[in-house]
């Protein structure tokens, strides 16, 4: 494998659009190294924070089988050492597959130029959590000066959707810990922000785990209603397992009844003669949950 590098010519502007861990297979042929996954150091910028360990074993079980088949790309980091641009997941699963050394695309490009582009290159992928998203977004515009109208150009997502991950930000910090962890999504940490009272997001946030979306800006709602509100709805609550209960009855086309205890519940479905009980047994057979 050749040991030379490449530069990056007219500069980021001419990568921006595309993973550069997807670059022509001539210009891989060109700069790809093989490089000791010791002298290779992750990226300090890299906005993704949380690495699943399930899906970096099942990666490292294909490395295995088939080895590493798109380079990861760095730069020199001096003293014959590397510092990764895009593709850790790939570096990582590789150390765990018991790699020596893995294949790599060496850049020419300057520090500063290096953080920008790792950082729009991992926050054009779509499996960042919400958090590391904007917190992405939010380094791109404090340390590069860009404004939301750049980022999302950098980026290829609309202003809106940046400005609403950035918002993200503004959530007490045990809030960004659960979405982070997966037990709130982008959506859920909205109608967290949607609760006026800071003093109350957190403990907004821990009752709207495990509901629905919908459920949570609903409580958001409820939440925000002043005193005089609440008595004046005093005994009033939107009954959500009744509105399953008529969705379900809408798409199976039978009676559906939940009912609820403490800790666990029950699911009942009507059925209408023997042929309609085989067909229901059959579906249910296919079902997994």
């Amino acid at each position: 494998m050749s040991t030379g590098k490449k530069g990056l010519g007219g500069g980021l502007s001419n990568l921006f659009g595309g993973d550069i861990a997807d670059l022509s297979a001539d210009a891989a042929a060109e700069g790809v190294s093989s490089i000791s996954l010791s002298k290779i150091e992750p990226n300090p910028n890299q906005p993704r924070k949380v690495f699943d360990q399930a899906a970096l074993e099942e990666l490292a079980e294909s490395i295995r089988l088939h080895g590493v088949v798109t380079p990861i790309t760095v730069r020199s980091s001096g003293r014959d050492s590397y510092q990764i641009i895009a593709g850790e997941r790939r570096w990582r699963a590789a150390r765990i597959a018991g790699l020596k050394k893995i294949p790599a695309m060496v850049l020419e490009a300057k520090e500063n130029e290096v953080m920008e582009l790792a950082l729009i290159e991992n926050l054009q992928r779509q499996d960042l959590n919400p958090i590391e998203e904007a917190e992405g977004y939010d380094l791109l515009m404090r340390e590069f000066g860009l404004t939301q109208d750049e980022v999302s150009h950098r980026v290829v997502k609309s202003r809106s959707a940046v400005a609403n991950s950035l918002r993200l930000l503004a959530l007490p910090e045990e809030v960004r810990q659960m979405v982070s962890e997966g037990k709130l999504s982008g959506g859920h940490a909205r109608a967290v922000l949607a609760v006026a009272d800071e003093n109350e997001r957190v403990k907004a946030a821990e009752q709207m785990a495990g509901l629905s979306v919908r459920q949570a800006e609903a409580l958001a709602k409820r939440l925000n209603k002043k005193p005089a509100e609440l008595k004046a709805a005093e005994g009033f609550s939107v009954d959500y397992v009744a509105e399953v209960e008529k969705e379900l009855e809408t798409a199976l086309g039978r009676k559906v009844t939940i009912t609820q205890g403490k800790t666990s519940g029950a699911l009942a479905l009507e059925y209408y003669g023997a042929d309609d009980l085989e067909r229901l047994i059959e579906a249910l057979r296919g079902l997994r949950v």
